[in-house]
């Protein structure tokens, strides 16, 4: 202790002077990943969290202003995703806290490197498939709990890790290669499931959503919660199976919080039935040009885009499991989500991967679906889409349906459409060397810094790199600048998606 406070009164010579009388060690509330616990609790209403601050003093201030303004008018300035309690979930039991909380402490001075993946507090929540699919190379990541493939590593490499194209690069983009050729499957059943019934369900999920939710059965609809601010809280796809059974998807980390933004949305008198089966469910994503032909081997079901059109959904038997497919992809190819019974999931991969076996099937991870979202450029919640933006800036009105009536934020929303918007979203792509964006590099227009991106990656189907940020709204040139690792590279604004723009893939056109 003592050379620690010499050092003190070397820069503070009043210390010195005032002198020492007692020296008290007191313990350090620590999180697992360094953020406090500030906002609401998950399952209450109007009950308030501010703790778990590893260095209060600092942290004092700007906890107290932020959680005032979301107590006071329903949201913050800022995001504060990142540091509300509900982050956590059911899988953050004793162990996981004490083991994830020493681990974030012993390394708060260390650098997080892209793709690292640190042991404490894993195989918290696993689905029927992980070991199968830990033996056949998946390296897993965390999503809420939830362990998911990243990339397969089929030769026994481990990654080299840093902020460059590494040893995995070429593993990825053979990935996705087998996506855009032949046909891939992926275990995405970390995703928020929630089943909403009842007589007064779809007016319900009209009034807190800002599309249109679908008006046949079947409709699958993209939409968002805003708050009253008229800023992003939640994205959801929702699937209508019939006027009283609506099936509602979310992003992993977003599950206690999405549950809460329906939940607490529900009016007195109204016959709505909110459930959360995110466990119950299992989700294979099976996608590419020759998913139709390997379904079509595993189920009686008609496949055809007439019976089966892109953005519906159908109950449906695959290899003799009853499950709901839905016909949409994240990833830009012809393809359909298998919600699975969660027990029934090795079943229905087990036959996925034989009748694919003669298309050359592949397994895929998440780094792979980053990248050709980024093709795609859509945009992704915690990234583009944050409680800071509101879907004018995003770039999302075609998302929003002021026609339908009113829903949560439609009047904040106006009103940004009639004052303007200080700061929009821009989809770029760009020539690099060994490097892609990943996150918070800056934008510049000549020597002035105008904006940040938001999220990146290489495109390999097009062979570009590309990356989402916010810049001034009035800067309307078509070229900026990003900087990477501490160089600039010449960027170019585009105004559609860089892979299959007019989606012909996507609804097997050609």
């Amino acid at each position: 202790v003592i050379p620690w406070l010499e050092r003190v009164m070397e820069r503070m010579e009043v210390f010195e002077d005032a002198g020492i009388k007692r020296v008290v060690n007191g313990a350090i509330s620590h999180t697992s990943d360094g953020n406090p616990l500030l906002g609401p609790v998950a399952g209450l209403k109007n009950y308030w969290m501010c703790a778990g601050a590893s260095i209060g003093i600092a942290q004092g201030a700007g906890s107290g202003k932020y959680l005032a303004q979301w107590m006071v008018h329903g949201a913050s300035e800022i995001n504060m995703v990142g540091m509300e309690p509900r982050r956590y979930g059911m899988f953050a039991d004793q162990d996981y806290l004490r083991t994830t909380s020493c681990q974030d402490y012993e390394h708060m001075y260390a650098l997080h490197i892209p793709g690292e993946e640190r042991p404490a507090g894993r195989n918290k929540r696993t689905t029927p498939l992980f070991e199968k699919l830990k033996a056949k190379g998946a390296v897993y990541t965390q999503a809420y709990g939830w362990e998911r493939p990243k990339w397969f590593s089929l030769d026994g490499r481990e990654e080299e890790l840093g902020f460059r194209r590494n040893n995995v690069f070429d593993v990825v983009g053979d990935e996705v290669k087998a996506i855009q050729e032949r046909v891939g499957v992926i275990d995405l059943s970390s995703f928020a499931k929630f089943k909403v019934t009842g007589s007064d369900s779809l007016a319900f999920l009209n009034r807190v959503t800002a599309n249109r939710v679908g008006r046949k059965d079947g409709a699958v609809a993209l939409t968002h919660a805003l708050n009253n601010e008229g800023r992003i809280e939640s994205e959801f796809t929702i699937t209508r199976f019939s006027e009283t059974d609506f099936y509602v998807l979310s992003g992993a980390a977003a599950e206690m919080r999405d549950l809460d933004v329906l939940e607490q949305a529900q009016q007195e008198g109204e016959d709505v039935t909110i459930s959360n089966i995110t466990d119950d469910y299992g989700i294979l994503v099976v996608t590419g040009p020759r998913s139709r032909e390997l379904l079509s081997k595993i189920t009686d079901a008609d496949l055809s885009n007439e019976a089966f059109p892109w953005l519906t959904g159908q109950e449906i038997e695959v290899a003799g499991v009853g499950l709901r497919a839905l016909r949409v992809s994240y990833v830009g190819e012809l393809g359909w989500e298998l919600h699975t019974p969660m027990a029934e999931l090795e079943t229905v991969y087990d036959a996925v991967w034989s009748a694919g076996e003669e298309f050359g099937i592949a397994d895929f991870g998440s780094y792979a679906v980053n990248n050709m979202r980024m093709e795609k450029a859509y945009a992704g919640w915690g990234t583009e889409l944050t409680t800071e933006i509101t879907m004018v800036e995003a770039g999302m009105r075609r998302f929003v349906s002021y026609k339908k009536g009113d829903f949560i934020g439609r009047d904040a929303l106006l009103k940004k459409k009639e004052e303007g918007i200080d700061i929009k979203l821009v989809y770029m792509e760009m020539d690099v060397d060994d490097c892609d964006p990943h996150g918070n590099e800056a934008i510049f227009y000549g020597d002035e810094a105008i904006g940040i991106v938001t999220s990146g990656g290489y495109g390999y189907r097009c062979g570009k790199s590309l990356a989402f940020g916010y810049i001034d709204a009035e800067n309307n040139s078509e070229t900026l600048d990003v900087q990477i690792l501490g160089k600039k590279y010449a960027a170019k604004v585009i105004s559609e998606p860089a892979y299959d723009p007019k989606n012909e893939r996507l609804k097997a056109i050609s």
